[in-house]
């Protein structure tokens, strides 16, 4: 008995190649949303830090700019 071309047999089993593929393609999906939900992490804090840092930054240039007034003599 020779195995049908596709990815059932004749009584309608799934083949082990299919099985197999369709288990190595949940997993590789699952290793790249694990890697994808970690790198956004990163990039969330990079991008909270960076809005810190601006915020930091004027607030300097201000405090700078209040010194600089002529004081109105």
């Amino acid at each position: 008995m020779t195995e049908p071309e596709g990815d059932y047999t004749e009584g309608g089993v799934p083949t082990f190649d299919y099985v197999r593929d369709k288990i190595e393609h949940r997993s590789a999906v699952a290793d790249g949303m694990t890697e994808l939900s970690g790198d956004t992490a990163s990039v969330d804090e990079q991008i909270a830090e960076r809005h810190r840092a601006a915020k930091d930054k004027l607030a300097e240039i201000r405090r700078s700019l209040r010194d600089e007034r002529p004081t109105g003599d």
